[in-house]
């Protein structure tokens, strides 16, 4: 089995819709979600995904 991509990290301001698997990161508000994503996006090396206007994840495409 080849490992083709991996969920880094989720980014969220509603904590409630989230459920373990990968490190969170909660934030106050859009701006801050933002900023956050997008650090993560190139300290881990990864693509952050917009998953709705509360989440976004980071993930690894190998």
């Amino acid at each position: 089995m080849v490992l083709e991509k991996a969920v880094l990290a989720v980014v969220t301001t509603n904590e409630k819709k989230i459920k373990g698997g990968a490190p969170v990161f909660i934030c106050d508000n859009q701006k801050e979600m933002d900023s956050v994503a997008k650090n993560l996006e190139a300290i881990l090396d990864g693509i952050a995904h917009a998953i709705s206007e509360e989440i976004y994840i980071i993930v690894k495409h190998f």
